[in-house]
């Protein structure tokens, strides 16, 4: 993130940007109600800006002392390739290593080849051992 032009800032996206910035990374879109709901339970957030529009956002969720996920790296794709990513995970672990008190947790799901952005900051597959799983809630 060497251009000027990009500024990162530890706050949690808006309602808007945040679900833009979900939908036009690839991200499942998620409802009004859902960011409205969520966004505010976030302990921690970093966002980059561009000429004042975000474009780049992560966040950390969880308990704040047992157990942390880093979720929603996402960044606009005619912004990829600049960094933007690696800056905002290495903000977010930053902030874990500082702040989380000694034997905590912090897991993530790597979708693709991110897992070579997270492998870089320590992360490990959890696999045989272990396996991601998910409940997806749809009212439809």
């Amino acid at each position: 993130m060497d251009d000027d032009s990009y500024e990162l800032h530890c706050e949690t996206p808006s309602v808007e940007d945040y679900r833009r910035l979900r939908e036009l990374s690839g991200l499942s879109p998620k409802s009004l109600e859902a960011a409205e709901k969520g966004l505010p339970n976030t302990i921690h957030a970093a966002i980059v800006r561009h000429n004042g529009a975000t474009v780049a956002m992560g966040r950390i969720v969880g308990d704040d002392g047992c157990f942390y996920q880093i979720v929603d790296i996402a960044v606009d794709p005619e912004h990829q390739g600049k960094g933007l990513g690696k800056r905002i995970v290495s903000n977010l672990v930053d902030h874990i290593q500082a702040r989380a008190p000694e034997g905590a947790y912090c897991s993530l799901i790597a979708d693709g080849p991110a897992r070579y952005l997270y492998e870089k900051f320590g992360f490990e597959p959890v696999t045989p051992e272990s396996i991601g799983m998910a409940l997806r809630v749809d009212r439809d």
